[in-house]
């Protein structure tokens, strides 16, 4: 959600935190700071600390800086997300001791904020903010001082320990970042349960939430580990584990080549991350399908070719999927795709409630975390909570099979599991997720695939030459998808004029394009503020069609396949209740007479349909937000990785 970076090396450190906001700001948020330290005039020992903040944009912060300036080779920044008190300058981040010469980022949530601000305020101490976070930098002022008042040395090494004294009084989740006046050559940095990256530069380092501020930087990163500290001097890295140990590890390389966000000539970053989805379906089709036919495997010949183990196929006799937001919608259409094509008994589970209720224990389960950023707080505690109660029990059946889905692996999530599948789909700026989502569906057709090969015909699996005809088809999806995107963004932008007194909209759709109405609705939620839901079809006059009225439009997608009379039916349901019907469904003359607007569909096996259905719904949303002049990329109260529960 926030965004963190913090800079020490020999150049100015204003400039380099702020373009490494920037690049973060993506994240979403709704306020941003910086604080530097620069040596005093004429002193050889300590500096002085410079904190600029600003409600807003970015560029609000910008102008302040240029107005003002914050000199100083070492610094801080942040660009945060609300959660304790509202969107305002004097919440911002950073936040200051009483001295006004310690400063603090932090992203995350303190949960014991509350007793250890009653705590600080009995000593006296003034509080400026209404924030969880203000209440570190007053700990570690006086932590410091105790340390002082000892007669250690005020170094670089004295603020480590300082900071490593405070963590352990906080309850909860963060990453922050620690700068004091009094040390101008050195920052501390620490993580629990929120992502924090290290990047190696020549003769300079630079921490970061995500890897995009790290761009035009460095290539060369050292992910921190969950309960680590290091502090960071001109000189390297110190980094000790939770128990103050030092640890050695050694860089990694950023994985991917597109780190750097480029908008082209596209009007928002969204609309331009819906036209690349044809290039991210035919990347999937080059890395996962050969051209050339099936290839060999240690199962005999394979129609996918996924970089997975053998044993995460072995002994799988149910499957778990845990996500939330727009990745739980691919998992639901991935469950389906794991029942229909490998006869896998599947669930998609919230992993936000997964965590509080889990379901019993049962043997020879495979789970799957799905999180597009590899960071969203409640699938990683989800999967980790899993693996631990299952590691618990004597009986190898019940032993952890971990799996996930991202678009990050470097992410927590690689970290995490011993089984990954990237799905390459290319950093996504926009907040609303279009591509990821495509590469989150196209994983799980390989894993579907896959499943399907393995357990063959009699086991459950499908008929090996209809297997054999939905690779085909995925070979073809790409040009599908350019047809599609091409086609309907004219198509959609002239239709969104039509929503603009609009205030609820219904999506109906069944079986396997159920989720796809669901994830519909969401876009719109999401981007264009506009109150939609998502239906099954066929529940719609079990309660929702007492929404139905003129003023309700009704977004209907109607595929050929087992359910689409089933789905025109329910359609005519809503309008006869006077309901504007959209329909998302091939041309032909029972669509054309019954839609009112019709967003055409080339037809396509039932099953791969969800892949072509979700683009209308894209395209649609977008145009809506559009023409109502919203911020599309960022809207409002939404971050795009949600890294507190």
């Amino acid at each position: 959600m926030c965004g963190i970076v913090a800079l020490i090396g020999s150049r100015e450190a204003a400039p380099q935190l702020l373009e490494g906001l920037r690049h973060l700001e993506y994240r979403g948020y709704d306020s941003a700071g910086i604080a530097t330290v620069a040596l005093a005039a004429g002193a050889t020992g300590g500096g002085q600390l410079h904190c600029l903040k600003a409600e807003g944009k970015l560029i609000n912060l910008t102008a302040r800086y240029e107005a003002l300036g914050a000199p100083g080779q070492c610094g801080i920044g942040h660009t945060r997300w609300a959660t304790h008190g509202k969107p305002e300058e004097r919440n911002a981040h950073p936040h200051l001791d009483g001295s006004g010469r310690l400063a603090v980022v932090q992203n995350g949530i303190i949960e014991n904020h509350r007793s250890l601000r009653e705590e600080l305020q009995a000593e006296g101490v003034t509080f400026l903010s209404d924030t969880d976070t203000e209440v570190i930098p007053h700990l570690i002022a006086r932590r410091l001082g105790l340390l002082q008042a000892a007669d250690q040395a005020t170094d670089a090494a004295l603020l480590l320990r300082a900071v490593q004294d405070v963590l352990p009084l906080l309850q909860g989740a963060y990453a922050l970042a620690v700068v004091w006046a009094e040390v101008p050559s050195g920052l501390v940095v620490a993580r629990k349960q929120a992502p924090l990256l290290i990047g190696l530069g020549e003769g300079e380092f630079l921490c970061a939430s995500d890897t995009p501020a790290l761009a035009g930087f460095t290539r060369t990163i050292l992910p921190m580990e969950d309960g680590e500290v290091a502090l960071l001097t001109p000189l390297g890295i110190e980094l000790y584990d939770a128990q103050g140990a030092r640890v050695q590890r050694s860089p990694s390389l950023l994985s991917g080549t597109e780190h750097v966000a480029d908008k082209r000539s596209f009007r928002h970053f969204m609309l331009k991350e819906i036209h690349e989805q044809p290039e991210t379906a035919a990347l999937w089709v080059a890395r996962h399908l050969p051209e050339d036919g099936p290839l060999p495997s240690p199962e005999g010949l394979s129609l996918v070719a996924l970089p997975l183990d053998e044993e995460v196929y072995e002994n799988v006799e149910r499957i778990q999927i845990l996500a939330c937001g727009t990745s739980r919608h691919a998992a639901q259409v991935g469950a389906h795709l794991l029942e229909q094509l490998a006869g896998i008994p599947t669930s998609v589970y919230y992993a936000s409630e997964f965590r509080y209720s889990p379901p019993p224990l049962v043997p020879h389960m495979l789970t799957i975390g799905v999180t597009q950023s590899g960071e969203t707080a409640d699938t990683l505690a989800a999967l980790a909570m899993e693996q631990e109660r299952r590691q618990l029990m004597a009986d190898p059946a019940f032993a952890p099979k971990l799996l996930g889905i991202t678009n990050r692996p470097e992410s927590s999530l690689g970290r995490l599991v011993p089984h990954l599948l990237d799905i390459g789909a290319g950093i996504e700026v926009g907040v609303a997720a279009t591509k990821t989502f495509l590469g989150q569906l196209l994983a799980f057709y390989g894993l579907a695939v896959a499943f399907a090969e393995r357990r063959g015909h009699g086991s459950g699996g499908p008929d090996p030459q209809r297997l054999r005809a939905l690779v085909a088809e995925l070979r073809g999806l790409p040009a599908l998808l350019q047809q599609l995107v091409e086609s309907h963004d004219q198509r959609c932008a002239d239709l969104a004029h039509l929503f603009a007194e609009t205030q609820d909209v219904i999506f109906l759709g069944r079986g396997i394009n159920y989720p796809i109405a669901m994830e519909g609705a969401l876009k719109l939620k999401e981007i264009s503020y506009i109150h939609a839901e998502g239906y099954p079809a066929g529940e719609m006059k079990h309660g929702p069609i007492a929404l139905l009225d003129a003023r309700v439009p009704v977004v209907s997608i109607a595929v050929p396949g087992t359910v689409f009379e089933k789905v025109l039916s329910n359609a005519q349901e809503a309008k006869a209740r006077d309901a504007q019907l959209i329909g998302v469904a091939p041309a032909c003359p029972d669509t054309e007479q019954l839609f009112d607007l019709l967003l055409p569909l080339p037809e396509v096996d039932e099953l791969l349909s969800p892949l072509l259905t979700v683009i209308p719904m894209q395209l649609l949303s977008y145009h809506i937000a559009a023409h109502r002049g919203l911020d599309v990329d960022q809207p409002r109260n939404l971050a795009k990785s949600v890294t507190v529960e």
